[in-house]
């Protein structure tokens, strides 16, 4: 749907001046790429989420989510029809009950949520120190790390779907695998709106020293800066980093954009990245690695927008 198909002055009557025009997305994203969305809506609660993408479903206008802008790569030409911005980030803790819990909306920041949960002496997050996302991003994606993942800890999550509403969905039925979920298979479908977590109280100090070892290890082995994180899903056996640098590809770069030469599977933005220098330098790691060992790289960053 072109900007001008949209129907604009449903739109407008429906959220006046909360729709906001030609916004630039690369700010909002964790690699700093991208170009603008055409309509933005931002949404700061779970229930202004739940309305905003119940009236687009009515107008039948197609809309883009946007949590905390990692693990995607948003083209130079931006992404046309409505992008909604979700910030919602309520939470709400659980430290009586057993086993303890947290309940947060989807918007907020999932490695704040970890941290705040060691500072509570309870654990299970342990692993998502430093992760950029959102619970939601989370909840969509299955991620993880040091042999966690949100499936490991997710007791109810929060969904609304087009045709049956706001629901909610218990483990089995996000019919996770690795770095998927129902949710990211049927896209536009449904949108998670909150999520409750599992989690166990913990020796604050062991927890703590965890913690910091998790981090430490992000330190030495990732990239800082800007990136969109893990390029790369692992395939079977193997790691993405270890086949991209046996390859001799760390440190490629095209343009402003470059395989970091500190992790294999972190392409970094230098300052003034492209997403056309970020596809190439992706499709170009995929052909070597694929030319040299067989295995076709499958990406585990989503491309968002315009890319015809």
């Amino acid at each position: 749907m072109t900007m001008t198909a949209l129907p604009l002055e449903a739109l407008v009557e429906q959220f006046g001046d909360r729709l906001l025009a030609n916004v630039p997305l690369a700010r909002l994203t964790s690699a700093r790429i991208g170009g603008p969305a055409d309509w933005l809506l931002e949404a700061a609660s779970a229930d202004e989420l739940a309305e905003i993408v119940t009236r687009l479903w009515a107008l039948d206008v197609p809309f883009t989510m946007l949590g905390g802008g990692s693990n995607i790569l948003i083209s130079d030409r931006g992404v046309r029809g409505v992008v909604v911005h979700n910030r919602a980030h309520a939470v709400t803790w659980h430290t009586e009950n057993e086993p303890p819990s947290v309940w947060a909306e989807s918007g907020a920041n999932f490695g704040a949520l970890a941290r705040q949960a060691a500072q509570k002496s309870l654990s299970g997050l342990e692993w998502a120190a430093g992760i950029p996302g959102t619970v939601g991003g989370a909840v969509y994606g299955n991620a993880g790390a040091h042999g966690g993942d949100i499936a490991a800890n997710l007791r109810l999550a929060e969904v609304l779907h087009r045709h049956t509403g706001r629901q909610k969905w218990k483990l089995e039925d996000l019919r996770y695998s690795y770095r998927s979920s129902v949710l990211k298979e049927g896209l536009g479908q449904a949108v998670v709106l909150s999520a409750t977590l599992n989690l166990s109280h913990g020796d604050p100090a062991a927890i703590e020293k965890k913690m910091d070892e998790y981090l430490a290890h992000r330190r030495r082995t990732q990239p800082p800066g800007a990136s969109m994180g893990s390029m790369f899903k692992n395939p079977p056996g193997d790691y993405a980093g270890r086949l991209i640098e046996a390859a001799g590809l760390k440190g490629l770069r095209v343009g402003e954009v470059q395989i970091s030469d500190l992790h294999g599977n972190f392409f970094v933005n230098l300052g003034e990245g492209t997403a056309a220098q970020a596809l190439e330098l992706i499709q170009q790691a995929q052909a070597q690695v694929e030319s040299q060992t067989g295995v076709r790289l499958e990406l585990e960053v989503e491309l968002v927008g315009e890319w015809q």
